[in-house]
């Protein structure tokens, strides 16, 4: 008889042992599923296990250069010298290390922490950043590796016109170099400012396709503003770069792209905008190609060129609208070449 009460206690601690913790299971779930928060996923995001770029040693740096050899010299700019190098785990790279004199003016600036923020812009048309590297007299950026070709050299460089850009890839190039901008200016918080939109700082890929560089940089040069690219609240009333400066950067870098001429320190502004305001299109576009056979296209494309320079920064269009408007015209050109 004591025996079977024992083992009717048992049945009943079991029972609700059981039940609790079938009940503890239960809260747990509803707490975790209540924590729980869904990703946010696009294409212009960054993965969301992307963390950013790691800081690499000197030594690492030099090991990637070969010794900063001049042989792997691939560019040279306003910023400093660009190599292409090889990473750790093997990736070709493209590294660019500060000029000194640069480096010094800019000693207080904490270059870590912006580079540290600027590699979390990831999007199809701008150069990743991948890495960086601080020590004393040395600011380096490393970024992937798009090529050696940029649109300066497409448009201006290229003297035996074999690989000039037709006139649906310059539309495309306009267009990609909005949508990165676009990224950089309404994606990203808080906004970067790129700061010096112009050829050589958009690089053109394997697939033709424009990539913006050296995006958030210019923290690095404040005093040198490029003439031709930075619009007037800049150059002559000291203002700050900003979202309109950049704005107007893409205009001259589209009066290019439709000219074939240099900026030549602005002098491409003065003369494109009576012949854009009078539609003498015959003497705007690049006569090495010849009349493009969408006109309607490109005097679209001169008109908004023209609205980006030829306005104050108040009454400036802004990205997210340029974009829109080359996007169209970019689908609508595709469309009718039956690429879509």
């Amino acid at each position: 008889m004591i025996h079977l009460e024992h083992a009717a206690t048992y049945d009943i601690l079991m029972t609700f042992l059981s039940s609790f913790l079938v009940i503890l299971f239960l809260i747990l779930l509803v707490l975790i599923c209540r924590n729980k928060r869904p990703p946010i996923e696009s294409e212009e995001s960054p993965p969301i296990n992307q963390l950013s770029a790691r800081q690499y040693s000197l030594m690492e740096v030099d090991m990637a250069t070969d010794g900063f050899n001049p042989t792997r010299v691939i560019g040279r700019g306003r910023l400093g010298i660009v190599y292409a190098g090889i990473s750790p785990n093997g990736d070709l790279i493209a590294v660019k290390r500060i000029h000194p004199n640069l480096v010094l003016s800019n000693a207080s600036i904490g270059f870590s922490t912006t580079l540290k923020w600027l590699s979390l812009s990831h999007h199809p048309n701008i150069v990743q950043i991948k890495g960086f590297s601080e020590a004393p007299g040395e600011r380096i950026v490393l970024t992937e590796f798009v090529g050696m070709l940029n649109l300066e050299y497409y448009l201006h460089e290229n003297h035996d016109g074999v690989s000039l850009l037709g006139w649906s890839r310059r539309l495309s190039v306009a267009a990609g170099v909005a949508r990165g901008i676009e990224y950089l200016h309404e994606s990203m918080a808080p906004s970067i400012v790129h700061g010096c939109i112009k050829p050589s700082n958009i690089l053109i890929d394997a697939k033709f396709g424009a990539r913006v560089c050296d995006y958030g940089m210019w923290f690095m040069a404040p005093a040198r503003v490029e003439l031709g690219y930075v619009d007037r609240e800049c150059l002559v009333e000291k203002k700050r770069v900003s979202k309109e400066c950049d704005v107007y950067g893409l205009g001259v870098v589209m009066l290019e792209i439709l000219s074939g001429r240099r900026s030549e320190g602005g002098v491409l502004v003065e003369w494109a905008l009576p012949l854009i305001k009078e539609m003498r299109f015959n003497e705007l576009l690049d006569r090495r190609l010849g009349m493009p056979s969408e006109m309607k296209v490109f005097v679209r494309l001169a008109k908004v060129a023209s609205a980006c320079v030829g306005n104050s920064r108040k009454n400036r269009p802004s990205i997210a609208h340029v974009s829109a408007i080359l996007n169209n015209l970019e689908q609508n050109q595709e469309q009718k070449q039956g690429f879509l």
